[in-house]
Formats: C-alpha cells, structure tokens, sequence
C-alpha cells in the first residue's frame, strides 16, 4: 500500500460529528487492502497527483446515518468514493480507471462527477461501468 491507508478508508466526518464507532472488522480491512493494491494505488499512480477519498469503509450504523444502500459494498471495505477535487479532474480520472482496464467491479460517474465509486471484489470482477 504506497497511497492510501486503512485509516483513510476508515475516515469520516460524518461518524466523527455523529459519534459513530467505524472501525473494521479484520476481514474488512483485509478487503481495504486488496482495494488498495489492486485498484486505488495503481490508480494513483498512473494520474501521478492526489487522489481523495470521500468515503471508504462504513459500518452499518454509519451508512444507515449517510443513506447509504442496504447491501453497499462499502460496508464489507470493497468500495470507496473518490475524487480529485473538480468535476473536470473527476471525469479525467474516470476515463483513466477505464483506459488503464483495472480489475475494478464497479466504476460509477456519480451526479455527473461530482465523485467517483470505484470497488473491487477479487470473486466478481465485472468492469461494470455506470452514470448516476
């Protein structure tokens, strides 16, 4: 893992404001790994500038509290919002994540770029691609 942590998938303000425990359990975080090294670092790597992560990892309490989707993936530590600050940026990032044929399961425009879903499931590595 060369960019992004555990703890940053774990991060939120939301949990924060709200007082809301969001911390994984071992398999989870074993599932933040390997979204890590398999689809966000090399990401990272071939933009070559900072990527930020919106959300990662929520426990359940915590995407009950965002409206998060009853089975999201974000909830087994398979998924991450992202973004690189612009809807311009996002758009760019986007059409890489697809150009670079990452083993992502799910890579989603949300709201018009406003961010970026990208997950990974190493049992179900569909390339889906979206626009919500």
């Amino acid at each position: 893992m060369k960019y992004f942590t555990i703890e940053e998938l774990c991060q939120s303000d939301v949990a924060t404001k709200k007082g809301i425990t969001n911390k994984p359990t071992g398999e989870q975080a074993d599932n933040m790994v390997k979204l890590i090294e398999n689809v966000l670092d090399p990401l990272r790597s071939a933009w070559g500038k900072p990527i930020i992560v919106n959300s990662g990892f929520r426990s359940a309490t915590l995407n009950r509290a965002v409206g998060g989707a009853m089975k999201s993936e974000h909830l087994e530590g398979k998924a991450a919002d992202i973004t690189t600050g612009t809807k311009g940026g996002n758009k760019m990032l986007f059409n890489l994540a697809k150009e670079l044929n990452l083993p992502f399961r799910q890579l989603i425009d949300e709201k018009q770029f406003a961010w970026i879903h990208i997950s990974y499931d190493e049992n179900d590595i569909k390339r889906q691609v979206l626009s919500l």
